[in-house]
């Protein structure tokens, strides 16, 4: 484990480097948070009203923060953090997940800790992430949901930022994962003047796109009279199978397939028929009724465990995305709105995908043109599970790509964007994976110190030591706590076993090129 311990030496001593070139921490005096309220009209762009600001105690967990509630015209709710004597005069915006709806407050906690100033948005709605009953026919509410939101978040952030502390925010950064992650896309691609880092994770690049293998696996599952196919003890056993098929791909058998692009599995020698095909047809996505695939995404092999709730539902209950994807067509994707009578099987594969475009305009994050971006001297740092079963990863690979050939090839490209493929990971994180990693400290390195990200530092915590809110910015893991760390490399590039040495320890695994 020496290796091991060598190499998660290398985050303390980038924020020792980091924390050396920050300013003493700014002191606020004890009225300035209450000065906060009312109205911030002012804000150009951004007309704001504070409904409340109180300053919040310092406890064991957090330092003492100034918590500032509000509202953009005419209904985007938003929650800034102002730290009250640790600020380090940079500004950071989280993105929310599924349909949003709620304030994800948490997701600040240990950003502020490391001295942001942070903020989160409803996106312009109240609901819960899996509710989209407030996108029927309401155009404002869909247009702050899909770029407007996002944008004046950050505009009424970095001006109550800058009045509270007498200063403007000497760097700006946005993180978020899923939805959150098309935030960060659609960012870099309309507004690239706000954030100079971004951290995009799993991004639902295309919002009506992704959501079409989601429905079509959703509807793989379900048999003419409503009833499921596939029980949870079905998709574990393909699981099983899966891995007894490919787990070798990166050169040791440790339960993770590392390329499941280029895994051959037959469901069918662990399944009898009728459950083999609801799993092949999972595997292969969306298609019409000639067969053709019409969207870039599908469930990769090694995902199966993933599927249970989602996809299949606990037995004898429906899938979770059942409702999730009724809700979607029933009062988001379509003009006018299907309305509450619309089922998933009522959706034509010939016929309707095209009808999703003009929704697409307004939803879409997979502009490949970010050379507005790059100008500014912006870095994005994108990631996603190979696992995924949420937003399936090779919509990430195929925008990367996109850009690849837009932005003058690969050097050009990694200038300023990486995309880091994690093997194993579900959704975010999760999954048997090395699913948790530094990316802010990775980023904040990247942008202030121009340190090129070319391997990331990646664990997989044992029980009962996984840190909390740990998309971006998670507590530092004690050697004991991990279970096992791999190297995270900037697609394409993957990592692979040596050969020798301890294949818990990401020190005995080195970059190679994909075998497609």
């Amino acid at each position: 484990m020496k290796a091991l311990r060598l190499l998660f030496m290398v985050l303390p001593m980038m924020a020792s480097v980091i924390a050396l070139t920050r300013p003493a921490a700014a002191q606020t005096p004890p009225n300035a948070c209450k000065a906060l309220e009312g109205d911030a009209g002012s804000i150009q762009d951004a007309p704001t009203h504070v409904v409340a600001a109180q300053l919040i105690r310092a406890t064991a967990e957090t330092p003492a923060y100034c918590r500032v509630e509000g509202y953009i015209q005419p209904s985007i709710g938003i929650e800034l953090r102002l730290p009250q004597d640790n600020w380090n005069g940079k500004f950071a915006e989280v993105g929310c997940g599924g349909f949003c709806g709620m304030l994800s407050t948490s997701l600040c906690d240990n950003v502020v800790r490391l001295g942001y100033a942070c903020i989160v948005s409803d996106m312009g709605h109240k609901s819960t992430p899996l509710d989209a009953k407030w996108a029927y026919n309401n155009l404002q509410s869909e247009v702050d949901f899909a770029f407007r939101s996002t944008h004046v978040v950050a505009l009424a952030g970095k001006a109550l930022t800058e009045r509270y502390y007498g200063k403007t925010p000497r760097r700006s950064y946005y993180m978020g994962c899923s939805t959150g992650g098309r935030q960060g896309m659609v960012e870099a691609q309309r507004f690239p003047q706000d954030f100079d880092g971004i951290i995009a994770g799993a991004p639902v690049i295309d919002e009506t796109g992704d959501s079409l293998p989601l429905m079509a696996a959703v509807l793989a599952n379900m048999r003419a009279d409503g009833s499921s196919i596939l029980t949870i003890a079905d998709v574990e056993r393909a699981h099983e199978g899966a891995l007894a098929a490919c787990d070798a791909d990166d050169g040791v058998r440790d339960g993770i397939i590392g390329d499941p692009r280029t895994c051959k599995f037959d469901p069918g020698t662990v399944l009898p028929p009728e459950k083999a095909n609801a799993v092949r047809k999972i595997y292969a996505g969306a298609r019409n009724s000639k067969g053709e695939q019409i969207y870039v995404g599908r469930a990769l092999p090694g995902s199966e465990l993933n599927w249970r709730l989602n996809y299949v539902g606990a037995d004898g209950k429906p899938s979770t995305y059942l409702g999730m994807m009724t809700e979607m067509y029933r009062y988001m994707n379509f003009v006018p709105d299907a309305g509450p009578n619309w089922k998933l099987q009522d959706f034509d594969w010939d016929k309707d995908p095209q009808r999703l475009a003009l929704m697409e305009s307004l939803y879409s994050g997979y502009n490949p043109d970010l050379r507005k971006f790059k100008a500014r001297g912006g870095k994005l740092i994108m990631y996603h599970g190979w696992a995924d079963q949420s937003v399936l990863p090779e919509s990430s690979v195929d925008y990367y790509d996109m850009v690849e050939r837009l932005m003058g090839g690969r050097a050009a490209t990694q200038d300023f964007l990486r995309l880091y493929m994690v093997p194993g990971m579900a959704h975010c994180i999760g999954g048997h994976a090395a699913d948790t990693t530094d990316y802010l400290r990775y980023l904040e390195a990247w942008v202030e110190h121009d340190a090129k990200p070319d391997v990331l530092l990646a664990a997989n915590a044992k029980p009962g030591a996984k840190p909390n809110n740990n998309l971006w910015a998670p507590p530092a893991l004690k050697p004991e706590q991990i279970a096992f760390s791999r190297p995270l490399y900037p697609y394409p590039l993957q990592a692979r076993y040596k050969g020798r040495g301890d294949p818990n320890d990401a020190a005995n695994f080195a970059p190679v090129a994909p075998k497609r």
